[in-house]
């Protein structure tokens, strides 16, 4: 490819773009068509009273999953502390949010902090 020209480049670039473009809202059909038969897979599943239905195209489980969130961060963080229970968090830094400290406090620099910084190419078509 090292003969092509930027021109001939970008114009395939943008037709691989538009085409992972045109993939995802595929997938997103299909996600969707999925989410319905889901739920009347669960319904049925609730109906029968059945954790498990075996079918002749594979079995089909029903499992409850379970997300946990806060409303009070500061006594939950409190609570967290008093027993040290760390690894009820996740650590990661908000990059937005970091670089715009780094940018408005330029002499200040946490310590332990890494960064990575590398070129990309966006191309907006005419």
């Amino acid at each position: 490819m090292s003969d092509l020209t930027a021109e001939k480049l970008a114009k395939i670039y943008i037709k691989i773009r538009d085409r992972r473009r045109d993939l995802a809202k595929e997938d997103e059909d299909l996600k969707e068509k999925l989410d319905l038969i889901s739920g009347q897979l669960l319904e049925i599943c609730k109906e029968q009273g059945a954790s498990t239905i075996r079918t002749e195209y594979g079995t089909i489980s029903r499992r409850v999953d379970t997300n946990y969130w806060t409303s009070d961060w500061d006594s939950f963080w409190e609570f967290v502390k008093k027993n040290d229970a760390f690894s009820l968090v996740q650590r990661r830094i908000n990059v937005t949010n970091m670089a715009q400290f780094l940018e408005e406090n330029p002499e200040e620099h946490p310590p332990g902090l890494n960064a990575d910084s590398r070129y990309s190419i966006v191309i907006t078509k005419r």
